[in-house]
């Protein structure tokens, strides 16, 4: 397993540093994917079209985040099944989830394409930026089933401790991705179009080696595609585990989509700055994320292993170093957020209106690893149904009412932007009681 470490052994605070760090950088190339398309969206096509990719934020990442949970627990399962050494059982997990990550990409992409413009109508976008926000988005849905696929074999390599070759591969198709972005926009005067077309072509590329490399170039796995075959008590076990995940990352994005309707309702300005400063806030989570992927996976080996003791300090740890990373990114963030939002436009209004979104989040950042931590720990335990209703609960519907009161009532940005702060301590408070709960459950 030269690609890979063991999560059931050794020092877990040098095993989730070295898994994670390799899925930061992984992170953070995804992000810059996203930064490519703004920066020279931006730069090149005008403050219009940053607005215009920026309206389509929310809703992508609707489709995008169902995608990520189905993954999720295609990790979890994975993972506990590599600790438990059920090679059959892994197996069968892992053919059954191709077929069921690439058919919810495709089921995604026809829904998004169908609903995008009703949608973006919904949510209040400009007028001026519609046709440029729905050209994108329609493009971008395209790209679904590549990412979806990218994701499953992402969440694989990851169950058995791999996190170095996805970042390699998300490396090449980042070059790729930044390259287009540049001829299309560039040269090709192509607009958002070539940004969106830029993404989707390099999730393609991502999503082949991913592939290959877990289909091919893993004979720990021993898996191939010959021998591919669906299995329906997997799928179920797949379902069961991914879509509670999914459909808490799905209705964050509808409740950030009334967040955005808020941001919607403040000049043409305003909405280009916190766009460009939406960046740097992905770039922060992005950061979170890897520990708690590695504390899902770590967590969910041990629970295969039956190590109780292994399980907790796994999740103590992953937890804490996310509450780590969101504290001291927010603070460097927000010590440079001029030069940092400066690269997305040169406007000193759209600077401004992006500097007052990012004051708030700066130091609001390391309270969503309490909830996040929590949850991932939870979901390598195999439990999403209850952490993703304590989502629902805490991160959805409290947002929705701060917004139809709190920035009702105060209608500033930064009265709209702490009902994050707020919602993520309710939240963790939550998160945190329900693993603890379910962990005393584990027989010693």
């Amino acid at each position: 397993m030269s690609n890979a470490l063991d999560p059931c052994q050794g020092s877990l605070y040098k095993g989730i540093l070295i898994f994670s760090l390799p899925l930061i950088f992984t992170n953070m190339l995804q992000v810059l994917f996203n930064i490519a398309d703004v920066a020279v969206a931006g730069r090149f096509a005008g403050a219009a079209a940053l607005g215009a990719v920026g309206s389509t934020t929310t809703p992508i990442f609707f489709y995008i985040g169902m995608l990520i949970g189905i993954a999720s627990g295609v990790n979890a399962i994975v993972a506990y099944y590599v600790g438990a050494k059920r090679d059959n059982l892994r197996n069968s997990t892992i053919y059954t989830a191709f077929f069921v990550c690439l058919a919810a990409g495709i089921v995604l992409m026809a829904l998004g394409i169908i609903l995008c413009r009703p949608v973006l109508k919904a949510m209040n976008t400009k007028p001026e930026l519609m046709e440029s926000a729905v050209l994108y988005f329609c493009i971008c849905m395209m790209g679904l089933p590549a990412l979806a696929l990218y994701n499953f074999g992402n969440a694989v390599l990851n169950a058995i401790g791999d996190t170095r070759r996805p970042l390699i591969y998300l490396l090449v198709a980042g070059v790729i991705n930044v390259a287009l972005d540049i001829l299309f926009i560039v040269p090709f005067r192509m607009g958002v179009a070539g940004v969106a077309l830029a993404t989707s072509l390099s999730q393609m590329v991502s999503a082949g080696l991913v592939l290959n490399a877990v289909f091919r170039r893993t004979p720990q796995l021993d898996v191939k595609f010959s021998q591919m075959y669906f299995n329906g008590k997997s799928a179920l076990h797949i379902l069961r585990v991914g879509l509670p995940a999914g459909l808490q990352h799905s209705v964050f994005a509808i409740a950030n989509s009334f967040v955005q309707m808020g941001v919607n309702s403040f000049s043409a300005i305003t909405v280009a700055g916190v766009a460009a400063e939406d960046r740097l806030d992905i770039m922060v989570y992005q950061t979170m994320a890897a520990f708690y992927i590695a504390g899902a996976t770590f967590v969910g080996q041990n629970y295969g292993a039956g190590d109780k003791k292994r399980i907790f300090h796994s999740y103590l740890i992953s937890t804490g170093l996310a509450f780590l990373a969101g504290a001291v990114l927010g603070g460097v963030f927000y010590a440079n957020g001029r030069a940092l939002i400066g690269i997305f436009s040169s406007d000193s209004a759209v600077i401004d209106a992006g500097m007052k979104k990012l004051f708030i989040m700066s130091f609001s950042f390391c309270i969503s690893a309490l909830m996040d931590g929590s949850v991932a720990a939870a979901r390598g335990l195999g439990k999403t149904l209850v952490p993703s209703f304590i989502i629902i609960m805490g991160s959805c519907v409290f947002r929705l009412i701060w917004i139809f009161t709190v920035f009702a009532f105060f209608k500033t940005i930064e009265s709209l932007y702490l009902l994050y702060i707020f919602s993520w301590i309710i939240t963790g408070a939550a998160a945190i009681f329900y693993f603890l709960k379910i962990y005393k459950s584990i027989p010693d």
